[in-house]
């Protein structure tokens, strides 16, 4: 099948109206140059530069400061800051592992500014560990084919780097609000961003829906891990970010790679939300994979072994798990001893104990857990999307640097590296053409909503389709299954909505619901379009790569009256976003 390739047309000029979430009007407004939303390390990052820059920046986040994605991240930052190791090498290991989808001259970006990016981290307080002559401390993981990872407190990195950036946020002044969801893009008569709605959820300084005015809008909202029923997001991972832009008309792209980590711990078949990660740097410290047999079966199925790319170590261990009639494998490390585990993974070995394991005397069980979005909102190398005045970075954004498969430990030093491009062209374009120097006045919202809310439970729901038709092992069959589901959820409320007015109480379930559906419709469409395994989509029925066909990428955006519009690029380059 040849894919369906789009005509490429940016955003200019007055919009039709687009759909948006059902909430109550704003309450409330404040105005900032630049409004940053999420707390991870991309959002954190992009807001610092900013208000260094000079700029009148906000802050807003799901939760606390440090609740997001990031502080969970075990296994470090990637970037050639060893002896003999150069970003060619670094590039080199991420264009493998992304299996001829990744844009590179974004993954050049990536590994030049990283080190630097790297250190600057250092400079705000970041504190990784060292050898004994005190240089950083570098170790390995899947796909590198060399020590490159930075790693903090063993196996705590992501806590570490949450940890220097909020204390700097506060140090700064930058003004947060937190437990607050947003909920959609406002726009002015142009068509360019003016802000963001959003609900602060009953503590803080404001209450209710309110709305923050800004000509610049950066979305660091995270990842979706949460449309899956087993995943190592935590709670707030429900792709927010990139049902907003959707629904503010940005182009999608890419949504059908998923990274489902390979070593996750198993809990039972019935576990549900997130699951406790056990990092790739314990197999990069010398880990087996191994059966109920004790036989390591990764060896000789890749040059790496257990070390291999994570869509083939997910894939190998899925595969045995499928010819035993296995829940699960193990990860055996008993060789580290008590010493090792106490202080390179004590977060893991806590994790592992606290579940009745002790992977001193005993393998783990493992099994591949939803962990990663390659794709999302469409940037360019300075990350900005196809609607004029909002950016994304981090898991949210696809920049072109993930491909089908992220490299491991690239994720946080790409939420370094172009937050601090995203706000070095904000600063660029407030003190140049002066666009970014008023407040635009935003259009006024229509009265009746367009987008209809889900029931709390629908969740739940979502998440048992996208398991069981969209998950590790995929298929036509169980792809259109998934399809049919969520268009009869997507139709009930769309109904429901348009033929009596009702639908869901407007609420953070609800709104998080919804946001869950949007992203799991675009992802099975994309995954349906997709005829070919490549990465970390895998096709049972359509086993091979097929570059001739399939080496470019999917772009999804959303029509004002609901509908998607699936199509392709002509090649694996992406068009220009202005």
């Amino acid at each position: 099948m040849r894919p369906p390739v789009a005509r490429h047309h940016p955003q200019t000029g007055a919009l039709r109206a687009r759909p948006r979430l059902y909430a109550p009007s704003p309450g409330w407004s404040i105005s900032a140059d630049v409004v940053v939303v999420g707390s991870g390390v991309a959002g954190l990052t992009a807001a610092l530069r900013c208000e260094a820059a000079g700029l009148t920046t906000v802050v807003v986040t799901k939760a606390r400061l440090d609740d997001g994605s990031t502080r969970w991240a075990q296994g470090g930052i990637a970037a050639a800051l060893g002896e003999g190791d150069t970003p060619e090498q670094h590039l080199e290991d991420t264009l493998v592992a992304g299996a001829g989808l990744c844009d590179e001259e974004a993954v050049r970006i990536l590994v030049t500014e990283g080190p630097d990016a790297v250190r600057r981290l250092i400079s705000t307080g970041a504190h990784f560990d060292t050898d004994d002559e005190g240089d950083i401390h570098l170790t390995r993981e899947g796909g590198h084919h060399r020590r490159r990872i930075a790693h903090a407190g063993g196996d705590a990195t992501g806590a570490e780097v949450s940890r220097a950036l909020v204390e700097a946020v506060h140090a700064r002044g930058v003004r947060t609000i937190e437990n607050a969801l947003v909920l959609d893009l406002l726009t002015d008569a142009e068509g360019r961003t003016a802000g963001v709605t959003l609900h602060v959820m009953g503590e803080g300084q404001h209450d209710g829906v309110g709305a923050v005015h800004a000509p610049a809008v950066v979305l660091a909202t995270g990842g979706m891990g949460q449309v899956f029923s087993a995943t190592t997001n935590p709670s707030v991972s429900t792709g927010d970010g990139v049902a907003l832009a959707l629904r503010a008309g940005a182009e999608v792209s890419d949504l059908e790679f998923v990274q489902f980590h390979p070593t996750v711990l198993f809990l039972g078949p019935e576990a549900e939300g997130q699951q406790p990660l056990v990092s790739e740097a314990v197999r990069g410290e010398g880990a087996h994979l191994v059966d109920a047999d004790g036989v390591r079966f990764m060896v000789g199925q890749h040059e790496l072994a257990e070390l291999a790319p994570r869509d083939i170590v997910a894939k190998g261990i899925t595969r045995r798990m499928l010819e035993q009639g296995a829940e699960h494998m193990y990860l055996d490390a008993r060789h580290f001893g008590a010493d090792m585990w106490e202080h390179r993974f004590p977060t893991i070995l806590a994790a592992c104990r606290a579940n009745g394991i002790d992977p001193v005397t005993e393998p783990i069980p493992i099994a591949p857990a939803a962990h990663y979005a390659s794709g999302g909102v469409r940037t360019d190398a300075r990350g900005r999307t196809t609607v004029p005045g909002l950016y994304a970075c981090g898991e949210v954004a696809c920049t072109g640097v993930h491909g089908a498969n992220r490299l491991a430990s690239n994720s946080l030093l790409e939420g370094l590296v172009y937050a601090e491009r995203i706000a070095a062209d904000i600063a660029a374009a407030h003190a140049g053409d002066g666009l970014h120097a008023r407040v635009p006045a935003p259009v006024p919202q229509p009265g009746k909503p367009a987008y209809p809310l889900l029931a709390p439970e629908a969740r739940f729901a979502i998440q048992r389709i996208m398991t069981e038709g969209a998950g590790v092992l995929r298929s036509a069959d169980s792809l259109e299954k998934a399809a049919d589901q969520l268009q009869g959820l997507h139709t009930e409320a769309r109904d429901a909505l348009e033929e009596n007015g009702k639908t869901a109480e407007p609420g953070v379930d609800t709104w998080e619901a919804t946001n869950l559906l949007c992203v799991a419709r675009v992802l099975v469409a994309a995954a349906r379009l997709r005829e070919e395994t490549r990465g970390c989509h895998w096709r049972e029925d359509h086993a091979d790569r097929d570059d001739t066909n399939w080496r470019r990428h999917i772009v999804v955006t959303l029509h004002p009256d609901r509908s998607l519009a699936v199509t392709t690029t002509g090649t694996a380059d992406f068009p220009p976003t202005r």
